[in-house]
C-alpha cells in the first residue's frame, strides 16, 4: 500500500514544486503563537523540503473556525485567485487541519494540502537516514494516515450508508484499508522492536565501560550539530536549516583534564510536535533519558529563543527526562549579535552557573563548555573505601579495569581498596 501523501514529481529532473503558507491566526486561541515568527517557521519548514518554490505566505486571522472549510468563503476565494495568479500547485497550512477541512479545500483551490503535522512528517521521510528512523518515521505516517482515509484514496469518497445493517461499499473498503495499515503497523513495530533490542544492546556494551554520556538537545536549527562537529570533529550534517539532523549520531569524546565520554547529537524539538512523532522518536531519544548531563542548546539570537526553550522542556518533561538530571543551558550563535547585545549575553551568562554563552562557528566559550562538563562530571564522582576478601577477585580485576583505585593495602583476611566512583560504576560493581 503506497503512502497517500503530497509526492515531488521528479521524473523529468528536479522539479520546483511552487508551494504557498498560510498561518492561521485563531483569535479564540489563548496559546496562540506570536503570527509573525510562526509564519517565518513555518516558511522554513516549508524550505526544508527539496524541489519546492515557496511563492508566497499569509498570515489568515480567523474569529472563528469553520468546521467545514477551515476559513470563511470570502477569504477562500480571495486566496484562490491568489493561487491560481501563482499557480500555486501545494498549499502548507501551519496549523492543524481535519481530513472534512483538507479535502474541501483541495477541491475549492484545485491543489495538494498538507498541514503542519504532514509537511513535519514530509520532511522526516526525507531526511531518515538509518533503518530505526525510516521505520519510526514509517510508523508515525501510518497512524496519521489511520485518521484521513475519509480523503487519502478517492475511491472512498463515493461511500454511501447501510441504514444500520450492512455497511455499504464505502465502509466496507474503508474498514478494509484500516486493516491492512493495521496490518503494516504490526510488521514495523517487530522491526523496530528488533532495532531498539540492538540499541538495548549497544547501551549494555557502553554500561561495562560506563563513559558518562552527554546529550545535546534543543529546538530544531539551534545549533546542536555544529557543537557536536565542533566538539568532536565529525562531519554530521550541519546546515542552517530546520530538521537538518534527525538520526541520532554518538561519538567519544576525551574532554581536557577531564574523562572521557560519549557525546549524543539528538533530532531538534519544535513547537506543536505532533503527537505520532512524539512517540515514534521515543526510542531515539533514549539516549537523552539516560544522559548523565543534558546540554539544552539555544539560537539566543532568535526572536522567539524563549519560547523554543519553553517547548523543548515541556517536551523533555512529557518524555519522561527524570527532573534532578544535570542539565546546562547553552546559549549558542554569539557570532549573530551585535556587540552590545552579545556583551550583554556573555554578562547574563556569568551571572548563572548554570548558563553558558558560546558561538560554535566561531569557538567561543567552547573551551569553557568542556571544561564545566567535566567539572560537572567530577562532582559526581565520590571517594570510597572497600574491603575485599581474598576470594573477590573478580572484584578487585574490575576495579582496576576500571582506573578507580587510588590506593589498595593487603590485610590478612584480603584487600582494603580505596576507589573513586560514580553512583554509576558503583551500583554496576555492586551486581558482579
Amino acid at each position: 500500500m503506497s503512502r497517500p501523501s503530497f509526492q515531488i514529481d521528479d521524473t523529468d529532473g528536479p522539479k520546483l514544486t511552487r508551494a504557498w503558507v498560510l498561518h492561521p491566526e485563531i483569535k479564540s486561541d489563548n496559546d496562540r503563537r506570536n503570527p509573525g515568527p510562526a509564519l517565518a517557521e513555518a516558511v522554513a519548514l516549508a524550505e526544508a523540503l527539496p524541489h519546492l518554490e515557496v511563492n508566497g505566505a499569509t498570515i489568515v486571522p480567523l474569529r472563528t473556525v469553520s468546521a467545514g472549510m477551515l476559513f470563511g468563503s470570502g477569504k477562500i476565494e480571495e486566496l484562490k485567485r491568489e493561487f491560481d495568479d501563482a499557480e500555486i500547485e501545494l498549499v502548507l497550512v501551519d496549523g492543524k487541519v481535519t481530513p472534512v477541512q483538507q479535502r474541501n479545500l483541495e477541491k475549492e483551490w484545485g491543489v495538494k494540502l498538507l498541514d503542519r503535522t504532514g509537511l513535519i512528517l514530509e520532511i522526516f521521510s526525507d531526511r531518515a537516514a538509518t533503518r530505526e528512523g525510516v521505520l519510526q518515521v514509517e510508523m508515525a505516517a501510518l497512524n496519521y494516515q489511520r485518521t484521513r482515509l475519509v480523503r487519502a484514496w478517492t475511491h472512498l469518497e463515493r461511500q454511501r450508508g447501510g441504514l444500520g445493517f450492512v455497511g455499504g461499499p464505502g465502509e466496507t473498503q474503508i474498514e478494509s484499508d484500516r486493516r491492512a495499515i493495521d496490518d503494516q503497523l504490526v510488521r514495523l513495530r517487530r522491526q523496530l522492536d528488533k532495532v531498539v533490542k540492538t540499541r538495548a544492546l549497544h547501551r549494555a556494551a557502553r554500561a561495562k565501560v560506563p563513559y558518562p554520556i552527554i546529550a545535546l538537545v534543543g529546538y530544531t536549527n539551534a545549533g546542536k550539530s555544529t557543537v557536536f562537529n565542533r566538539l568532536t570533529g565529525a562531519d554530521v550534517m550541519a546546515k542552517d536549516m530546520l530538521f537538518a539532523t534527525l538520526d541520532p549520531t554518538m561519538r567519544s569524546l576525551v574532554l581536557p583534564d577531564g574523562p572521557e565520554i560519549i557525546l549524543s547529537d539528538t533530532v531538534g524539538f519544535i513547537s506543536d510536535l505532533p503527537t505520532e512523532l512524539v512517540a515514534a522518536f521515543r526510542a531515539t531519544l533514549e539516549e537523552v533519558l539516560a544522559a548523565d548531563i543534558i546540554c539544552h542548546v539555544r539560537d539566543i539570537s532568535h526572536a522567539e529563543s524563549e519560547e523554543q526553550a519553553r517547548n523543548v522542556r515541556e517536551i523533555l518533561t512529557s518524555l519522561g527526562v527524570p527532573k534532578d538530571t544535570r542539565s546546562f543551558e547553552v546559549w549558542n550563535k554569539l557570532d549573530l549579535l551585535d556587540d552590545d547585545r552579545a556583551n550583554a549575553v556573555r554578562a547574563r551568562a556569568q551571572r548563572d552557573p548554570d548558563v553558558l554563552a558560546i558561538s560554535a562557528i566561531s569557538g567561543e566559550g567552547m573551551d569553557n563548555l568542556q571544561a564545566v562538563i567535566a567539572e560537572a562530571l567530577q562532582g559526581a564522582v565520590r571517594e570510597a573505601e572497600l574491603t575485599l576478601g581474598f576470594a573477590d577477585g573478580k572484584k578487585r580485576a574490575w576495579l582496576f579495569a576500571q582506573e578507580i583505585v587510588t590506593d589498595e593495602k593487603q590485610t590478612e583476611d584480603g584487600f582494603v581498596v580505596t576507589v573513586r566512583w560514580s553512583s554509576e560504576q558503583e551500583s554496576q560493581f555492586h551486581r558482579i
